[in-house]
């Protein structure tokens, strides 16, 4: 017994490293602004009296999220005047993107939805292509900052702070929005200063980024300087833009069909159910209050269990059979949604839609971290890592950006059981990789450095 505690104990002290707590607070830099660019801006919205239609178009903000591989390259190659020779390449990524996100939040605290909604979407856009540009720099970093056998390590530290902070930028701004307001009515003035409250928030995150080191673990490869200003401009290009998709395709072969059409279709259920959460949450009579409490609080730490849950799953089942359980539970939770669209206003169905809920989306995340990781090529590691996660969430955003006109027109338990059918494609994808592509051929087959 003892010695099986010791041997945990020292299993634990990989969490006490620098590098991962660093990780934990870029994790918590990444989930802030993720939730305040329309999760929780969705519920001030509809709160503001703007129409579900509206609000399942404003939901196209977050597609800067899918199409973060458009500009990925850049952060991959470019040098930023100024900031590289004082920080490194991606640490100055990091702290430019950082600052844009700041000021992106500063920006919808001095809007209002109901005088001008185009001018907040506006700042909502910048908002979102900010922390989508962080989190090509900060998947970069993490992937780079270690050791392969410490990467679930820091996978966890990272979405450990990403949803701590998915709390705070949901329950938090909430309850704020809460306590500013003098009256249970809407009242623009107390969302205003909850969300510079949150603005406020990103200054530690800054400090991280100022305070770490540059990772040293990257298989960059350096054009040559030979040749003319266009010859180099081809090259770069070519390293930059082409190299990382020919590289995918060369490794994985026409395997890389069916891993990028599971990519797209993955996180199609719960993504396109999650645009009208909020919406729903308020026409069911559910207070700030209730909502930060149970769906913002409870429920992240239910996520985190669940996380926890795939973490030891993985490592006993593998990948693709829990990836195959993520997806399945992801779908299924959605019919209990239309169950409590029907039982109406209940705070003790409420807390157990949303136990199930994020449950299964903790598992799923977990399982989709780590596949989605062991696909990259250190060569290449934020173009790469950024058009997986920017293709997992393309698909399912623009679709859910019609999902308040589908609740207009078929009412919110039909809604949730559509959701809940758009999770079978993926689940056929697992199956036909795991005949056609066992385990051993899913890793790298090289990760060799190309060449010039």
């Amino acid at each position: 017994m003892l010695s099986l505690l010791k041997a945990w104990t020292e299993s634990l002290q990989i969490y006490y490293q620098r590098r991962v707590l660093i990780i934990f607070l870029l994790g918590f830099s990444s989930g802030l602004p993720m939730v305040l660019v329309f999760g929780t801006l969705s519920f001030w919205l509809r709160e503001a009296g703007v129409s579900r239609a509206d609000i399942g178009y404003f939901s196209w903000v977050v597609l800067a999220y899918s199409v973060k591989w458009i500009w990925s390259p850049l952060a991959d190659r470019l040098q930023i005047p100024w900031l590289y020779p004082l920080l490194g390449r991606r640490r100055s990524w990091l702290l430019l993107s950082q600052l844009a996100v700041m000021l992106g939040i500063l920006g919808i605290s001095f809007s209002d939805p109901q005088q001008d909604l185009a001018l907040m979407a506006v700042f909502a856009v910048i908002l979102a292509f900010s922390s989508a540009t962080q989190d090509i720099s900060v998947d970069a970093f993490r992937i780079e900052s270690a050791p392969e056998q410490m990467q679930a390590a820091l996978a966890a530290a990272y979405l450990l702070g990403y949803r701590l902070a998915m709390i705070l930028a949901s329950a938090g701004t909430l309850w704020l929005a809460a306590i500013f307001a003098a009256s249970t009515e809407y009242q623009l003035q107390s969302w205003q200063q909850a969300y510079s409250v949150m603005a406020l928030c990103m200054l530690p995150c800054i400090i991280t980024t100022l305070l770490c080191k540059e990772p040293t673990n990257s298989l960059m490869v350096t054009p040559s300087t030979e040749g003319s200003h266009l010859q180099r401009l081809a090259r770069w290009l070519r390293l930059a833009v082409v190299s990382p998709f020919t590289d995918f395709f060369r490794r994985y072969r026409w395997h890389a069909l069916l891993i990028l059409a599971l990519i797209a279709s993955y996180r199609m259920s719960d993504v396109i159910m999650g645009v009208m959460a909020n919406a729903f949450y308020v026409d069911m009579g559910f207070s700030k209050e209730e909502v930060a409490s149970i769906s913002k609080v409870y429920g992240v730490i239910m996520t985190l269990v669940g996380a926890a849950l795939g973490g030891v799953l993985l490592n006993k089942f593998g990948t693709l059979k829990i990836l195959f359980l993520g997806a399945l539970l992801s779908a299924a939770t959605n019919l209990l949604f239309s169950l409590l669209s029907m039982i109406g206003h209940d705070l003790f169905w409420l807390t157990m839609v949303i136990s199930a809920d994020n449950l299964s989306a903790g598992i799923a995340t977990s399982a989709f971290i780590a596949y989605l990781s062991s696909l990259v090529n250190l060569a290449y590691t934020a173009t790469q890592y950024a058009v997986f996660s920017s293709l997992m969430l393309l698909l399912p955003k623009f679709i859910g950006g019609f999902s308040g006109q589908w609740v207009e027109t078929i009412g919110y338990s039909q809604f949730f059981i559509l959701t809940a059918l758009l999770g079978i494609p993926a689940l056929i994808l697992i199956i036909l990789l795991g005949y056609n592509n066992p385990a051993s051929k899913l890793q790298k087959i090289t990760q060799e450095q190309p060449s010039n």
